[in-house]
């Protein structure tokens, strides 16, 4: 099954949005599914190096990401949304993170079987 992610919420939102869109990720992967994460609006923070965890923070979510890339995960991410959004507006994505369009996101979903969104 092919299973389509998309993520828009900042990383470190005092909520555990983000992080438990990563769980199911990985635990997907581990199940042997397809998944694919997209990254837009103040989520394009996640794939950049400059986005570290808050002190209160128990979970690098960076880190997770990096990991589910590390294990064939394709990531895509906003291109447009890099100038717009985020604290670390125009900082680069990091390697394994690709820069992407809307037309490329609407690829995807087409192309899916589910598509879930946080």
């Amino acid at each position: 099954m092919s299973i389509l992610i998309i993520l828009n919420r900042e990383p470190y939102d005092n909520t555990d949005v983000t992080w438990n869109a990563l769980r199911l990720a990985k635990t997907l992967t581990d199940q042997g599914q397809g998944v694919r994460i997209f990254l837009m609006n103040d989520a394009v923070d996640l794939a950049r190096d400059a986005c570290k965890a808050p002190e209160h923070y128990d979970q690098d979510l960076s880190q997770m990401l990096k990991e589910l890339i590390g294990r064939g995960v394709p990531v895509q991410v906003c291109g447009t949304c890099m100038a717009r959004c985020g604290i670390y507006k125009n900082h680069p994505y990091f390697e394994g993170a690709e820069s992407s369009t809307m037309a490329a996101l609407a690829e995807w979903v087409v192309d899916s079987d589910k598509v879930l969104t946080f």
